[in-house]
């Protein structure tokens, strides 16, 4: 007796275009198209969701050192200071702090100063 196996490969095509939608063209509607489309897609979000890290950081570090050059100080000098004043806020915080309460931000400056 021969296998038959359509349930198996409706199912599967049907997952396959399920994740593609959305998508332009023929990418969304033909599964040989499609399957590179959601391979590609994968090895992106991947990717990104490291470069998402790198980037906040950056962003971070140059909002808390535009809020530390008003108060005449520099980034690494106000990190290194933090470092030596045993100060443990990290950098999300930092910026948060410089950007919603300038006030809070400008007392921690004034310790490490």
């Amino acid at each position: 007796m021969r296998v038959k196996r359509g349930k198996t490969h409706l199912k599967r095509r049907k997952s396959l275009l399920k994740k593609t939608k959305g998508y332009l063209w023929d990418r969304k509607t033909k599964p040989k198209l499609a399957k590179v489309a959601v391979t590609k897609a994968g090895a992106h979000a991947y990717r990104d969701r490291r470069l998402k890290k790198r980037s906040f950081r950056q962003l971070w570090q140059i909002r808390i050192n535009a809020a530390v050059r008003m108060h005449g100080m520099s980034y690494s000098a106000f990190i290194s200071a933090l470092k030596k004043k045993k100060i443990e806020i990290d950098r999300k915080i930092l910026a948060e702090l410089a950007n919603d309460h300038p006030k809070v931000f400008e007392a921690i400056v004034k310790a490490v100063k």
